[in-house]
């Protein structure tokens, strides 16, 4: 049986979050939520997020969990919020502890411990657990990162950062604890699935030429026509391609506030001595 799917599109981030139930049992699952984050100000905004929970009520769906595919360079995570509005569990894959450590010390940031916390669930490669009747099967799909995971759902797997849209092509792998032959083996994996399994994105940016964003396509359509990986295409000339590309590549807009929130499973960092909080841009460390 497959899932009940809404996807909701963040044009400040080109971030795609998700709604999954199950249609029988009305429980479901947030995948990839953004908190939106003015950079100019330092204001959040929790009205992404309240998008996803109306939909939740429209339907009378249940969340019981919030999935995070990875450790996101691009958006703040909602998980905080939407934890402390549904009581979902936040959940990751277990690698996250090693992203936890890189960055630990690039942020000056002794309250991160390395060992998963403040996440409520680390999940190992090939495990299951329930959605209702559903089950989600997590893929460990490093390369973007070494914590990336897909959630493989009926016929649809969402992917993260791991692919993008047939005419884009892959996500970078210059991140630490990134590496392109990795992520080739990761997207080779997801497509020896069936043709026909739909793939989710977790981003779309327009590539010149298409006037739409997109974030559905088939494991069929990725093996034809992925500028990138294209059946065909070898791992050491991904490699080759990926290497040259991510050398022309900026860092993301968001980055610096991204990942020291993310680490720590969507909160802030500890408020200082005068009771306010602040997120530090680390300088000459990247």
């Amino acid at each position: 049986m497959n899932p009940d799917i809404q996807a909701f599109f963040d044009p400040a981030t080109s971030t795609v979050s998700y709604l999954v139930s199950d249609p029988v049992t009305k429980r479901a699952a947030i995948i990839d939520p953004v908190l939106d984050f003015d950079p100019k100000s330092g204001r959040t905004s929790t009205a992404s997020a309240e998008h996803l929970l109306a939909a939740a009520r429209d339907k009378g769906l249940s969340v019981d969990w919030i999935l995070e595919t990875h450790a996101h360079a691009d958006h703040l995570s909602a998980s905080v919020f939407l934890k402390q509005r549904t009581g979902a569990a936040v959940a990751i894959g277990e690698h996250i502890k090693a992203v936890q450590r890189a960055f630990r010390p690039v942020f000056n940031a002794a309250d991160v411990t390395g060992d998963g916390e403040p996440f409520d669930r680390l999940l190992k490669d090939g495990e299951t657990f329930g959605l209702g009747d559903l089950r989600v099967e997590v893929l460990h799909t490093p390369g973007h990162t070494p914590a990336c995971i897909s959630y493989r759902i009926g016929d649809n797997v969402f992917v993260g950062d791991t692919l993008f849209m047939p005419d884009y092509g892959t996500a970078r792998a210059d991140f630490p604890g990134g590496d392109a032959r990795t992520l080739y083996r990761s997207i080779r994996r997801i497509l020896a699935l069936s043709p026909q399994t739909t793939l989710w994105m977790c981003h779309d940016y327009l590539p010149p030429g298409r006037g739409i964003h997109r974030w559905k396509t088939t494991v069929a359509e990725e093996r034809a026509s992925n500028v990138h990986v294209h059946d065909g295409v070898t791992e050491d000339a991904f490699a080759e391609m990926r290497h040259a590309r991510d050398k022309t590549l900026a860092m993301p807009v968001l980055i610096l506030p991204s990942v020291q929130v993310n680490i720590r499973a969507g909160h802030m960092p500890p408020a200082e001595n005068d009771g306010n909080v602040y997120l530090k841009i680390p300088v000459d460390r990247l």
